[in-house]
């Protein structure tokens, strides 16, 4: 059976081995992609706070501010009607106003390209914009084209479902490692199966540091190997946890207003949706993409695993402005909470700076496990090319 193993290992790793690499050190990079961009691009989505309010303080934007930001945009025929507005989270931060290019949606070997207009929330004045998908390295285009390696290999749907079965290889080199790591159950067998010495036996060390790296890492690397699964392929991970717990219903939301109901105004969707949740701040918010769709309003309770734009949904009838249906992920059935944890667990940001610098240095894990393996890989094999040459001879 272990020789099974071993080889199911040593293949998982030579074919994904380079893409496991790349993700990793990509990740490292995202985990901090908002302040690394705001770093990269400090006149583009950065503001002077708004009177009264210190830079970087929490900011709460209110319903007529949103509306006024559409309304300038909707007035300048440069602009026009924005497919969603991001909010801004702190005092110095901007509204973000995505476009979709209808040129260049998502498709099998292309990432959908988007418009990002960045307005001033005190002036509404536009400070710049930018595309966001694609592939450059210039300042603007840096976090755009990292994030769409990580999660698409710049590939479309292809590179996403190869991102996927990797997902599933990484699983595999987890389990697998460990069956291969699992010593005798004897204290020095132990001891020595967690041990890395060097002694100034490069060999040994470099098997030592394989082994032991990878009991200890392996937790970590089946969190980000699932949560990777589920992020690009859900459809493969769904009917398991739906298996184990339950599952609220994941149908799109439609208008039930008549359809020739005047549509209401963005502010009056968000100020619906705040209702439901009062405490929460609202995010984003999403225009309806064409009759018979809601508004989609995005928005974060104080208490959510999740920062930045939070988990909580609020889908609003364009028509009447009545709530259609409520995403809450503090009181969501036990399997939408699990898979809730995904996104902050993958990101490191469920346990705040710490989490996040956690995952960023363990970015470069990937790349030392492909490493040593290879070592051991051309030690174990080596001698078999010698053996073979000297049979010919």
């Amino acid at each position: 059976m272990k020789p099974l193993i071993r080889f199911i290992h040593l293949w998982a790793g030579l074919i994904f081995g380079t893409i496991l690499v790349v993700l990793g050190l990509t990740g490292s990079a995202l985990a901090w992609m908002h302040e690394l961009d705001v770093l990269l691009n400090p006149t583009l989505l950065q503001v002077a706070p708004p009177p009264g309010l210190a830079q970087g303080s929490p900011i709460r934007v209110a319903p007529a501010t949103v509306q006024a930001a559409i309304e300038r945009l909707l007035a300048d025929p440069l602009y026009g009607r924005p497919s969603q507005l991001m909010l801004p989270e702190r005092a110095g931060d901007v509204f973000v106003a995505w476009y979709r290019d209808p040129k260049q949606q998502a498709s099998t070997w292309n990432v959908a390209v988007s418009r990002q207009v960045m307005l001033d929330p005190a002036t509404l004045l536009v400070t710049g914009e930018r595309t966001w998908g694609g592939f450059g390295l210039s300042r603007p285009q840096l976090m755009s084209t990292l994030f769409h390696i990580h999660r698409y290999l710049v590939a479309g749907d292809t590179g996403k479902t190869v991102i996927g079965v990797t997902g599933v290889a990484l699983l595999l080199l987890s389990l697998t490692g460990i069956v291969l790591w699992w010593p005798r159950m004897t204290a020095s067998a132990i001891r020595g199966a967690l041990t890395v010495r060097h002694g100034g036996n490069w060999p040994r060390f470099n098997f030592q540091l394989h082994r032991a790296g990878g009991f200890f890492a392996a937790p970590v690397l089946l969190v980000l190997a699932v949560s990777g699964v589920y992020f690009n392929m859900p459809q493969w991970v769904l009917p398991v946890v739906g298996a184990v717990a339950t599952l609220a219903p994941n149908g799109k939301a439609v208008n039930r207003s008549a359809p020739d109901a005047a549509p209401i105004a963005p502010h009056d969707a968000m100020a619906a949706a705040q209702a439901q949740f009062p405490q929460a701040r609202v995010s984003r918010v999403a225009m309806p993409a064409k009759p018979g769709q809601p508004y989609e309003i995005r928005l974060r309770q104080p208490d959510e695993v999740r920062a930045g734009d939070g988990a909580t949904r609020v889908s609003v009838d364009a028509g009447d402005g009545k709530v259609l249906r409520t995403v809450d992920p503090l009181r969501a059935p036990a399997g939408d909470r699990l898979l809730s944890w995904m996104f902050p667990l993958h990101t490191g940001e469920a346990f705040g700076v710490a989490g996040r610098t956690f995952i960023s240095l363990f970015g470069i894990v990937p790349l030392m496990f492909f490493v040593t393996g290879l070592v051991i890989w051309i030690k174990l094999h080596r001698p078999k090319k010698r053996k073979a040459r000297a049979a010919a001879a």
